[in-house]
């Protein structure tokens, strides 16, 4: 028989639960009906991928060369490779905002809708160092989400993505952010991007997807994972707003990103540092290369300064001097201060180009012509000395612009890669370029090499009939 005091006491407890259920975890329904409209998935398909194999190179100069050709594999494997991702609308008449390394290398890009629409996507213009890329659609009337201010955003509060992961269209999963301005380099070894970290489920396939604040607006865009499984372990970054809004309003406009430059290598300061280089306690960036002539080295900074203020943001750490200073645009001249031998100083700096970036990525949507960029539809030029050193490259030619739709934009190459190698003919001057590109024959499928961000890549390249 149950008592009175039983069900007053299972009311109690049903109350409470339901209390704190209410206070704890937000309502989401709502957000994610109003919002899935405007996530799209992308897919993607590289025609002919080449697949190399045989000695790492670290090793190929122990080997006789009367022995090396019988280590070359008789042939190149070519395979047309699918790939996917996420991506959200930012305007009604299609333009379409997702991660660099979704579509990079891609001969073809679709963007799917909820509704089931699919359309064949271009691609305005992309930057590696942010991981963003910018595509645009041909429909009008099309729904689009709200962009947020990521500076506002706390550790602690709830965010929700939307996404493709593996291929499962339109999943929702929530989270918390569990940290700001996380510093993560890239394949380059760059670091540019402070990442909102959260423990938000992420897996392959949510790569470009938003990150929203319970409000519904765009914080975030989901970048990477920390996995040792290749499945979520808790641990996802996602590009900050107010970052990617500028890429992507340069991308828009140019179809590049112009960052600024100071020309140091820096380290972080540790205790021992701190009490040595008279600092309270361990904070700032140590400069502990200049290169000569760059912005730092004409503004007065020193090898053995430590930056703890750039343009009024204070530097705690190394890693937060990059991110700061890749967001100001070039030509800028802001306030720089600085502890030198236990004093504070204040400087000044004109801000420089990035290296490579002053040529930018050339945007897809420049009108091809046939009076440019010869039979690759390349134009290229001599790589600065100063370029050779940071990219640690010894020769090659710079490419300056892509020309949509001719056999350099179909091999994917872009703006700033370097050519090192064309048919089976090193390059290592425009002369030489130019040499070899006059005897390379028509409709054959020819190996090309080049350097993207330190990094050398293998591809194919076809000349359609002249």
């Amino acid at each position: 028989m149950v008592t009175r005091f039983t069900q007053f006491f299972l009311a109690l407890c049903f109350l409470i639960s339901a209390t704190v259920e209410a206070r704890g975890l937000p309502e989401l329904t709502g957000l994610i009906e109003q919002n899935s409209p405007a996530v799209v998935k992308i897919n993607t398909l590289e025609r002919n991928r080449v697949s190399r194999s045989g000695v790492p190179p670290q090793y190929q100069q122990e080997i006789p060369d009367i022995f090396r050709h019988l280590l070359e594999p008789p042939q190149r494997q070519q395979r047309p490779v699918a790939s996917m991702g996420s991506g959200f609308i930012i305007s009604e008449d299609g333009y379409v905002v997702t991660n660099n390394h979704v579509v990079d290398g891609a001969d073809e890009v679709q963007v799917t809708l909820t509704d089931r629409r699919e359309y064949d996507a271009k691609v305005i213009g992309t930057d590696q160092r942010s991981d963003l890329a910018l595509l645009k659609i041909e429909a009008k009337g099309l729904p689009t989400v709200r962009w947020g201010d990521s500076e506002r955003i706390k550790v602690g509060e709830w965010v929700v993505a939307i996404g493709s992961p593996f291929g499962l269209d339109y999943s929702a999963s929530a989270g918390i952010v569990s940290a700001m301005g996380r510093s993560i380099p890239n394949e380059s070894r760059e670091n540019y991007v402070p990442f909102i970290q959260t423990d938000v489920a992420i897996n392959p396939g949510n790569s470009g997807g938003p990150l929203f604040n319970l409000e519904g607006e765009v914080i975030g865009i989901n970048s990477q994972i920390y996995t040792r499984s290749g499945g979520s372990i808790g641990l996802s970054f996602a590009i900050p707003a107010s970052l990617a809004q500028d890429v992507v309003a340069q991308l828009k406009e140019k179809g590049r990103v112009d960052r600024g430059w100071l020309g140091v290598g820096i380290q972080d300061v540790d205790r021992k540092l701190a009490t040595a280089m008279g600092l309270g306690k361990p904070t700032g960036a140590l400069v502990g290369q200049l290169e000569a002539g760059s912005p730092a080295d004409r503004a007065g900074i020193l090898v053995g300064d430590v930056i703890t203020r750039f343009d009024g943001q204070k530097i705690r750490m190394s890693g937060d001097l990059p991110h700061v200073v890749g967001q100001i645009r070039p030509g800028s001249e802001v306030p720089v201060v600085l502890m030198r031998e236990g004093k504070e100083r204040k400087l000044s700096v004109r801000v420089g180009a990035l290296p490579g970036e002053e040529d930018g990525q050339q945007a897809s949507n420049v009108p091809a012509t046939t009076d440019v960029g010869g039979r690759l539809g390349l134009v290229v030029d001599d790589i600065p000395d100063g370029l050779k050193q940071r990219l640690g490259v010894e020769s090659g030619v710079l490419v300056k612009q892509v020309v949509p739709g001719k056999a350099g934009a179909n091999a994917g190459l872009r703006s700033g890669d370097i050519i090192a190698q064309l048919g089976f003919d090193a390059v290592e001057t425009v002369g030489d370029y130019e040499k070899i590109v006059k005897k390379l024959p028509s409709g054959e499928l020819l190996p090309i090499r080049f350097f993207r961000g330190g990094q050398a890549t293998f591809r194919t390249i076809q000349i359609e009939e002249d």
